[in-house]
């Protein structure tokens, strides 16, 4: 009998893609990954999984590949951890009638500014917004809108190129950068000009119709939005928590999802909730890390059970409170050492502390999630004591960065 794989189509999302291959061993499967760079991932390499150099753009080159590994192994299922590639697992899926996402669905919804028409069609509370396929349109927009105001990519994700503009220079900074070339860009550049909605931000973990819980958020200092710690569960009232499911579940009526895994990243407004961004996808690490840690549901290996066409269960286990605090360093240069994290990995209540950087890395912030150079992931019966023990591991770690010869530090 041939032996069940599951066919990850690239695994190297962050850290999400291990966790992919990890709870396919769990379940008896054997993972392979496809991948336009299958060198990149060092845990391809380390934990031994089958990599295969594909062009994951090319859906003809992903078929024929599929085709080829379906003489040797049974596939049970396809999928992947990056947005970008999720629309075509859908029609990988479709074409060897496996289960998976719509990927109508999931094209309309990766594209901003069609996800916001249909939300607000729906009557689903978003921010103001427009689209600028140029300076005049942007400048445009944020005098309709009103400053400030958000200027971002209207395709992307991971808040690369997403800028908070609080007056013309900015706005005018923001527009040069997108513009200018250095911002890379995989189609033809259209950016979102959108209305500053000021509150908390929560995230809405979905599996399938149901909403697991929700992610409090907490961001760096603006301008730009880079995230420096979440905590899940959000302490939430039960009327706020209920208006979160409900909002959240007529974004995937609006938007024709409701298969597999969503993320919806809201604020809490004057007005309520309000949705900034619907993601056809599980959130990426460590979010799942956070809610296993809580609730003890594993949302990974639940995913692949769907993609499999096993029965999940998402039923709560337990009950605690688990967050994450990113490291960010304040200046560019050289990072000379970084220590202490041994330490801030023994104390008790401590799940994880990962460094993304070693010793002599050039350190150049971009103002999104590639400046991070560390995280801590602590859990606890309650928020309080949990942030207690993530200060005293991150108080722990430092590090030393030389700057740039010839440059500002």
């Amino acid at each position: 009998m041939a032996r069940r794989a599951l066919i990850l189509v690239e695994g190297h999302a962050m850290d999400t893609g291990l966790l992919y291959v990890q709870a396919a061993q769990r379940l008896g499967l054997h993972p392979i990954v496809v991948s336009a760079e299958s060198t990149q991932c060092d845990y391809l390499a380390t934990e031994g999984i089958e990599a295969i150099r594909v062009d994951t753009k090319d859906l003809g080159a992903l078929i024929r590949e599929c085709s080829r590994l379906s003489t040797t192994y049974d596939i049970a299922g396809i999928t992947s951890a990056e947005e970008s590639l999720y629309a075509t697992v859908g029609k990988l899926c479709r074409y060897f009638d496996l289960s998976g996402p719509n990927p109508a669905s999931i094209e309309q919804c990766c594209d901003k500014f069609a996800q916001r028409q249909l939300l607000a069609r729906a009557g689903v509370s978003v921010p103001a917004y427009r689209l600028a396929e140029n300076a005049r349109d942007v400048e445009t927009a944020a005098l309709n809108i009103g400053l400030p105001v958000i200027l971002k990519p209207a395709v992307g994700t991971c808040s690369i190129g997403v800028r908070l503009c609080r007056d013309d220079d900015e706005l005018a900074e923001h527009m040069t950068y997108l513009l200018g070339g250095d911002h890379i860009w995989h189609s033809s550049p259209r950016m979102l000009v959108e209305e500053f909605a000021i509150g908390p931000q929560y995230t809405a973990h979905i599996m399938g119709n149901e909403v697991i819980g929700s992610t409090a958020a907490d961001f760096g200092p603006p301008p730009h939005f880079f995230y420096r710690e979440f905590a899940f569960p959000a302490l939430l009232t039960d009327d706020e928590h209920e208006r979160i499911v409900d909002v959240s579940l007529r974004c995937l009526r609006a938007l024709g999802l409701g298969w597999g895994p969503t993320n919806i990243e809201l604020r809490w407004t004057e007005r309520g909730p309000v949705v900034i961004e619907v993601n056809p996808r599980l959130a990426g690490a460590p979010d799942p890390q956070l809610v296993q840690l809580a609730y003890g549901v594993d949302l990974v290996t639940e995913h692949v059970k769907l993609v499999i066409g096993d029965q999940w269960n998402l039923r709560k286990r337990q009950s605690q409170t688990a967050a994450v605090r990113f490291l960010v360093p304040d200046s560019d240069g050289i990072l000379d050492w970084i220590d202490g994290h041994s330490r801030a990995a023994a104390l008790s209540g401590v799940a994880e502390v990962k460094l993304y950087v070693e010793s002599k890395t050039p350190i150049v912030r971009k103002g999104d999630y590639r400046d991070t150079i560390a995280h801590v992931i602590a859990a606890s019966q309650g928020l309080a004591q949990t942030e207690a023990i993530l200060q005293r591991a991150v108080d722990l770690i430092d590090w030393s960065i030389t700057p740039f010869p010839n440059r500002p530090s």
